[in-house]
């Protein structure tokens, strides 16, 4: 090929875009394999999530060291990292579905989830359950149902809402979510549609939920086999390495991140086709979208009642399998940490919304327990004062770090939202697009930052 001139390139000069060789150095070799990697949404997410698992492996280890029980630590540690990190996943890719593509700023999450669990426990869970009763239909009826009562109650919220600016449409899904919940919390309602109709929420007591369908795999002969498989004898005795109540977890989280992967195919599908075009539009100008003859009150009900059917049925997933629920499961605190995830990632862009979701999970919410675990395990702390005075006047009068520590082991949880609060002030500030804030989708049908666009060779 030749260039404008119609002369050849010169011997050391490559055509525009050419991927420059290596010089077989071993910064050549990894700075061609982070190029691969960050070339691909598949290695990136690959990627980040061996180095979380590896880093939860290792926790594990830096607790209890190579024990007989170490295995069985191992597997609880990655079943609860899996099942958690595939939750808030879906979550902030239904999120992402409104806030990252269509600028819908919803901040009901929690309300959505919980009218999909909700119903589906309605309508599946036995009626002789011991706290709240159902209708005993099959639980493909009662999770089918459970996304349609989301998608109706997004529906209720966004004919009118969708009316007002976007400040104002948070309030709005705010308030519904907090109604939808004082609503369940009610024993009164709960007592009245037992009466009527022959179910009941359960009230502020909750109520039962059927078991995970993968609890039936190990009642079969399949199921006996793989536990048989993590039965070893050493030394004359026999010994479990992963305990039969963490497979049957962790079978159920395995599934959880298949569906996440379908949650992720169905959005990229969605993302690239003209109708979420017509939603990023939105999102970058509704006036222009307006101008060109769409419809965006229309566009923007149908995207809102399909989020939240996946709010939905993440809900169903999540909090539907624990065997039971209550209306504390659904409180505000479970949206704020969805938009945590989404903002770590970055919205706009289904990658950034997993990549969120695992770090937020990995990182910020369970990291730090295992952390004060492994201190706790490996340093013989004196008891922890009762006041931070306590744990702070120690330290500054005789130099005495001990109190302190031994006090922000015992209160990690709350220490938990001071590091989360650092975390996204310096988001905000370094990095306001998040860590994959570059890889947000455009509206454009074609990829604007392609090399040599508009070019033709002469």
């Amino acid at each position: 090929m030749t260039d404008g001139s119609g002369s050849e390139p010169q011997g050391g000069e490559q055509s525009p875009g050419a991927e420059p060789p290596g010089d077989g150095s071993v910064r050549a070799v990894f700075d061609d394999m982070f190029g691969r990697i960050e070339r691909s949404d598949v290695l990136i997410v690959a990627t980040a999530m061996v180095a979380v698992y590896t880093l939860f492996t290792i926790f594990v280890l830096l607790r209890l060291g190579i024990t007989t029980g170490t295995p069985n630590a191992i597997a609880s540690a990655w079943r609860e990292l899996t099942f958690l990190f595939a939750a808030y996943a879906m979550l902030a890719l239904a999120l992402n579905l409104h806030w990252g593509y269509t600028g819908l700023f919803n901040i009901g999450v929690a309300g959505f989830m919980a009218v999909g669990v909700y119903t589906m426990a309605l309508l599946s869970t036995p009626a002789d359950a011991i706290s709240g009763q159902g209708l005993g239909l099959p639980l493909p009826i009662g999770v089918i149902g459970g996304m349609i009562a989301a998608a109706l109650v997004g529906l209720v919220a966004a004919v009118p809402a969708l009316r007002v600016r976007a400040d104002y449409f948070a309030i709005v899904t705010l308030g519904l979510s907090e109604i939808i919940r004082l609503t369940l919390n009610s024993r009164t309602l709960s007592e009245w549609t037992l009466e009527r109709f022959g179910f009941a929420t359960g009230g502020g007591s909750g109520i039962d939920l059927p078991d995970r369908p993968t609890d039936a795999l190990f009642d079969t002969a399949v199921g006996e086999a793989l536990i048989e498989l993590f039965v070893v004898e050493i030394g004359g005795e026999e010994v479990t390495l992963v305990a039969a109540s963490v497979l049957r977890r962790f079978t159920w989280a395995v599934v959880m991140l298949a569906i996440t992967v379908g949650f992720y195919w169905l959005l990229r599908r969605i993302g690239f086709s003209p109708f979420g075009r017509v939603l990023k539009s939105i999102r970058e100008d509704e006036l222009v979208a307006q101008s060109l003859g769409k419809d965006t009150r229309i566009f923007k009900i149908k995207v809102f009642m399909l989020g939240c059917a996946l709010m939905g049925l993440a809900g169903i997933l999540w909090q539907g399998s624990q065997g039971f629920v209550s209306p504390d499961s659904f409180r505000p605190i479970v949206t704020f940490y969805v938009f945590v995830a989404v903002i770590i990632g970055g919205s706009g862009s289904n990658t950034g919304s997993v990549i969120g979701a695992l770090f937020f999970v990995s990182l910020l919410f369970l990291a730090p327990r295992r952390v004060g675990g492994i201190v706790d395990a490996r340093l013989d702390l004196l008891d922890a004062p009762g006041t931070f005075a306590g744990a702070v006047d120690p330290l500054i009068t005789v130099f005495n770090a001990e109190p302190m520590l031994a006090y922000a082991i015992d209160n990690i949880s709350a220490l938990q939202f001071i590091l989360l609060g650092v975390v996204l002030i310096l988001i905000v500030q370094y990095r306001p697009d998040g860590v994959m804030g570059h890889r947000t989708e455009t509206a454009a049908a074609a990829d604007l930052d392609r090399p040599n666009r508009g070019e033709s060779d002469e």
